[in-house]
């Protein structure tokens, strides 16, 4: 067995001040940014996701829906989609961006120097993941969702997933739990 921690969109964003803020954003970040540091030696690889948009199309308007389009957020170059200051990025081997030219909600839609997390979790033989981050009931449920089809054993720790709402984020704990990924309170 081989393990990744793999945190999900831990972006300046999604937290509070951000353009698609998560209320409990700066709170995960800081607990994750404690986990990683605790529980570096738990893992081969740390892993962060990015959404990084360049020019998304109709992923952006000015009146989104809220459910296929969004406000402009995490842009590259803007402050907006860097990883949040409590994430230890020093820690972090790799960074896997998504979305740069469309919407991308899952980390395994994004690519690192143009190698696919897929690619990337098999170059490393990780067999098991480690789930975390924002947002609980889109991002982190997507990648979820694409881990298991992989066929990685995964775990998820909810209270280092923050969501948009509280229904939304339930639905998706449940969905992600009916394909097989373990929920997994924190020790």
């Amino acid at each position: 067995m081989s393990r990744a921690l793999l945190i999900v969109d831990v972006q300046n964003d999604f937290c509070p001040g951000g353009a698609l803020a998560c209320e409990d954003g700066n709170k995960v970040a800081a607990l994750i940014g404690a986990w990683q540091r605790e529980h570096a030696a738990d893992y081969a690889v740390q892993i962060a996701t990015q959404d990084w948009h360049i020019d998304p199309g109709d992923h952006f308007s000015e009146e989104p829906d809220f459910v296929d389009s969004w406000p402009p957020h995490c842009v590259v170059g803007t402050g907006g989609a860097e990883l949040h200051s409590d994430i230890a990025t020093e820690l972090i081997d790799v960074a896997v961006r998504k979305g740069q030219y469309s919407a991308a909600y899952s980390g395994f839609e994004g690519s690192a120097d143009e190698e696919s997390l897929a690619a990337l979790l098999q170059r490393h033989e990780i067999t098991d993941l480690d789930i975390v981050g924002i947002a609980t009931d889109y991002c982190v449920r997507a990648t979820v969702l694409d881990a298991r089809n992989h066929g990685y054993a995964v775990r998820v720790y909810p209270e280092l997933c923050a969501g948009v709402a509280a229904a939304t984020s339930a639905a998706a704990l449940q969905a992600m739990q009916d394909a097989g990924a373990r929920l997994v309170e924190l020790p």
